[in-house]
Parts: structure tokens; C-alpha cells; sequence
């Protein structure tokens, strides 16, 4: 592909709920001419027929000629190493290998493909199932304008996107918004159960709590105002939110803990990379 975002060549190696996430958004959004996927499971029902897309046990079965723009690499972590080597032929200047692997550095991409491979790392999360993903991008050196554009808006069919040049930083990234959505689910999990503690019923407890987060989540989604000042534009001098808040905003209160549990997970991120 020379150029342009339209019409790429895909090839979408797993297609489990993130892969199949992404697929989604492509044919939604326009940007593939043509995906072919590899998937032991084979395609889901609902894209069986689609004529732009097509299943493939390899790459040994993909069709006799196709040179993929992108190969989106989006098979677990721990089943990399025995599925990467295979797609050595592919490496080339026009193909660029676009990973959503956690843990997976540019430079294992790099001695596993070649020296001469071209290398997207990314971290999306799991709102990408629903189009209101965050990812986070880093390309290695031989990535070029036109192919960082295609990435981008492969990436941006499923929600949000950062590009960064530090990869370094993809260890924070995972545990600020790679593993962000568990702690909000956490969040509702545990006012759910501090609202049955005051003594409302558990099913109403949770119900409240999880239409609270979405709604709040939304709100902010929509707002250009800050997040400090939605909160406090919901404090009320000594009022009820306000003796919450006492609590949560202490020394000892949520930002520590948050802290922590961040700076935990980015060490484990690191750890994971070795």
C-alpha cells in the first residue's frame, strides 16, 4: 500500500475477543480491503461468507501472492514464541508486524523476525470490545510515516490512541490503562458491598453502583471539564459526598493505595519483559 489509511491487506493472526474486537472495528470503519485471519478455532459465524475476510490454519494456507501491509499479531503472550517463527517470510520493508502482545518487547519482535523487521508495540485494553479503547503505541525505527498512519487507524477503529517514543514506558501504560479497567471494576465491586453494609439490599447495592461508575464514566467521557472539577462540582460544603471524600482523600486514603497497586504492576510488567 502506498499511502493513505484505505484498502490495506490484513493479516490478523488470533481472533479471539481482542482480535475479533479489532476485526469488528475494521470492517466497520473501511480501513481493510481485505483480512485474512488465522484462528484455530476458525472464523466466528457472523463473518463466515464476508468476502473481506478470509480464514487461513497459517501461513503456509493464505493465498498464493498475498503480502500483507499489516500482520496483527493478537495470539496470548505465552504463545508467541511457538507461532512467531513462522511468519519470518513475510518480513519485509512493506509489512509492518503491529503486536498487542503484553510483555513482548521490540527487540524479541526484532531477534525473532530479523533484524530487518518492521515493529509496532502496542497496549490496548479491554473497552476496545465496545469501541472505547485506550491504546498506547511505540514503532521501532523502521516504521515510516505511511505505515504509522495505517497502524493509527487500525488502532483508533476500537477507541482512543497515544503514540509514544520511550518504550519504556509501555510498563506504566500497562499498569495505568492495560490493567485499568479491573480496578474499576473493583471500584463498583466494593462500593457494592460498603452500600450493603449500610444496609441496602445486595441486588440494589450493586445496581446502583454500577450504573454510578458507567454514568460517571460517561459524563466524563463527554465533559472537556477536568476531572478535579467534575468532583468537585458534585461536593457540597459539609455535605455528604464531602464526608466521603474526607475519608478517600486522606494521607492514608485511595491515592496511596493506588500508588502502590501501580507502581506493583509496572514492576510485574517489567518483570514480564525479561
Amino acid at each position: 500500500m502506498s499511502g493513505g489509511t484505505s484498502g490495506a491487506k490484513l493479516l490478523l493472526v488470533g481472533c479471539g475477543k481482542m482480535g475479533g474486537a479489532m476485526l469488528d472495528g475494521w470492517l466497520a470503519s473501511g480501513v481493510a480491503s481485505h483480512v485474512a485471519v488465522i484462528e484455530r478455532a476458525g472464523l466466528p459465524d457472523a463473518l463466515v461468507g464476508n468476502p473481506k475476510v478470509s480464514a487461513a490454519t497459517g501461513p503456509g494456507d493464505l493465498p498464493a501472492g498475498f503480502v500483507p501491509d499489516v500482520v496483527v499479531l493478537a495470539v496470548k503472550p505465552q504463545v508467541m514464541d511457538s507461532a512467531l517463527p513462522d511468519y519470518r517470510p513475510l518480513v519485509g520493508p512493506g509489512t509492518v508486524f503491529l503486536s498487542i502482545a503484553a510483555g513482548k518487547t521490540i527487540a524479541y519482535f526484532e531477534q525473532t523476525l530479523g533484524e530487518g523487521a518492521v515493529v509496532v508495540r502496542s497496549m490496548p485494553n479491554t473497552p476496545a470490545a465496545i469501541g472505547r479503547g485506550m491504546t498506547v503505541a511505540v514503532p521501532n525505527a523502521r516504521v515510516t510515516a505511511d505505515q504509522t498512519a495505517l497502524c493509527d487507524a487500525l488502532l483508533r477503529a476500537v477507541g482512543d490512541v497515544a503514540w509514544i517514543d520511550d518504550e519504556a514506558l509501555l510498563d506504566p501504560v500497562t499498569a495505568l490503562s492495560g490493567s485499568g479497567p479491573a480496578y474499576v471494576f473493583l471500584l463498583v465491586e466494593a462500593m457494592a458491598k460498603a452500600g450493603e453494609a449500610s444496609g441496602l439490599p445486595a441486588d440494589l447495592a450493586m445496581r446502583l453502583a454500577r450504573a454510578t461508575v458507567s454514568g460517571a464514566g460517561e459524563l466524563l467521557n463527554q465533559s472537556p471539564q477536568p476531572a478535579a472539577d467534575l468532583r468537585k462540582a458534585v461536593t457540597s460544603p459539609n455535605g455528604t459526598t464531602q464526608a466521603a471524600l474526607d475519608v478517600l482523600m486522606a494521607e492514608d486514603g485511595l491515592q496511596p493505595v493506588l500508588t502502590a497497586a501501580i507502581a506493583a504492576a509496572t514492576r510485574r510488567s517489567r518483570e514480564l519483559a525479561q
